[in-house]
């Protein structure tokens, strides 16, 4: 249980008190002034001080000053707003008017007791976070991770745009966050946006919101994207699939701090730091003409580029390790570990899906394996040389369902939309958009995404 300090001058209250606690189980120390304890009142001792508000000498309030680490209830006989509200704002946890309720008052230690003790565990698992993993939890120790970090480190604080580069699975969103989490705008919003996900035909409305009456089906006012984040981070996934309409609105957001709805003859101020994504190359898109290169130029401030997972060499066994311990914490399986040969299939393993692959594999085998020891056999990863190379199954060949989507996109892409490809493969567009990202089947510029 929890070490008391009760500071309180009438000998009646301060000794019922005692006794009320000490049986629920509390270590406590009492005082009948300020003064009389001012001299031990570091705060290691206590992990809740009650004071009375009205005490001789120094004010209950003045424990605030005295061990500002240590929650604090302040009592009062005046249960007036006034008092309780300057006390909270001084910097009391919370207050209680006298004559009180003991249950009442049990539950309001309770109460301050679990909550300080959730964020010291809090304050507890930040620090071991970023003592080793020491950019948001991110995990990786090689060279080229070392330099994202310090990429990170050195951006962070500024409003400076930053375009994140690599391919799909690599973490992109973990450094947007970490860019957020790491700035001034941490405590506004952090607005993540999937571009490729969203059809083209939507886009505008969703980025930049619309008016009543837009367009057909707009029954209403809708804010858009960009403004929710306003105060905050926008971050933008796979910029590179942003129709040039869209990439035109942006582009005025990014120059002028401006938005204007679908439908609106108005502008709106925004104040957002854009961090953008994608695992295409922009300049080549640009100079094709599907990236406005004005554009391109206004977000190529800052570059970050996050190594395939391929190429982090041990990350790969320590990330696998971590993704273990989490996901059998997730599944409520027994502790668990792989194998010599299963380390040595990671670190041969290609990785095309990158990160998000590895994490898929190891829940997978984490359900599956009816030991403790994650062998190779349980894994389910096809043998894959550490470059990945174009698909050669021959035709009447047996097709592996990688292979046969890869073929069936391919075959039918050029004929129908994104829509109906999805609907035909029973997936969902999110789900198709994704799978083309790990295969490297990129769809066709200017392809519809709906009938």
């Amino acid at each position: 249980m929890a070490r008391i300090l009760i500071i309180e001058d009438e000998d009646i209250i301060r000794h019922s008190l005692c006794r009320l606690l000490a049986r629920h189980g509390h270590t406590v120390t009492d005082a009948d002034s300020v003064e009389s304890v001012r001299d031990s009142m570091d705060g290691s001792g206590f992990d809740l001080i009650i004071a009375d508000l009205r005490l001789p000498g120094a004010p209950g309030t003045q424990v605030l000053e005295l061990a500002p680490q240590v929650p604090t209830i302040i009592m009062t006989s005046y249960a007036s707003v006034r008092s309780a509200v300057d006390a909270m704002k001084l910097g009391a946890l919370d207050y209680i008017a006298k004559p009180f309720d003991n249950d009442e008052l049990l539950l309001t230690v309770a109460r301050a007791i679990k909550e300080t003790r959730l964020q010291q565990q809090n304050a507890a698992l930040k620090a071991d976070l970023d003592r080793d993993y020491p950019v948001n939890g991110i995990i990786g120790s090689c060279k080229a991770m070392r330099g994202v970090f310090e990429r990170i480190d050195k951006v962070a604080p500024t409003d400076t745009t930053v375009l994140i580069l690599g391919e799909s699975g690599t973490g992109k969103e973990l450094v947007a966050r970490a860019l957020h989490e790491q700035s001034g705008r941490r405590d506004g919003p952090l607005v993540a946006v999937n571009c490729a996900a969203i059809p083209d035909s939507l886009i505008e409305a969703e980025l930049f919101g619309h008016e009543r009456g837009a367009f057909t089906g707009a029954v209403g006012m809708r804010q858009g994207l960009v403004e929710a984040a306003n105060g905050g981070t926008l971050f933008l996934d796979e910029i590179g699939e942003l129709p040039l309409a869209a990439q035109a609105r942006l582009l005025r957001v990014l120059q002028e701090g401006e938005i204007r709805r679908v439908g609106s003859p108005a502008s709106r101020r925004v104040d957002i730091r854009l961090v953008a994504a994608t695992h295409r190359q922009l300049r080549e898109l640009a100079e094709a003409g599907d990236f406005r290169e004005d554009l391109y130029f206004r977000i190529n401030v800052m570059e970050i580029r996050l190594p395939p997972l391929r190429d982090r060499g041990d990350d790969i066994i320590e990330l696998a390790r971590f993704l273990l311990d989490r996901a059998c914490k997730r599944l409520k399986r027994p502790p668990m570990r792989f194998s010599n040969e299963t380390l040595d299939v990671f670190r041969n393993h290609a990785w095309p899906g990158n990160v998000r692959e590895l994490e898929n594999t190891v829940e997978r085998a984490v359900i599956l394996s009816d030991s403790t020891v994650l062998t190779p056999d349980i894994l389910g990863l096809r043998a894959q040389s550490a470059t990945p190379e174009a698909d050669t199954t021959p035709a009447g060949a047996d097709l592996s369902l990688e292979d046969y989507f890869r073929q069936y996109v391919l075959q039918h892409q050029d004929e129908i939309t994104e829509t109906e490809l999805a609907r035909r493969l029973g997936i969902s567009r999110k789900a198709l958009w994704e799978k083309r990202q790990r295969l490297g089947i990129p769809r066709p510029r200017g392809k519809r995404t709906a009938t």
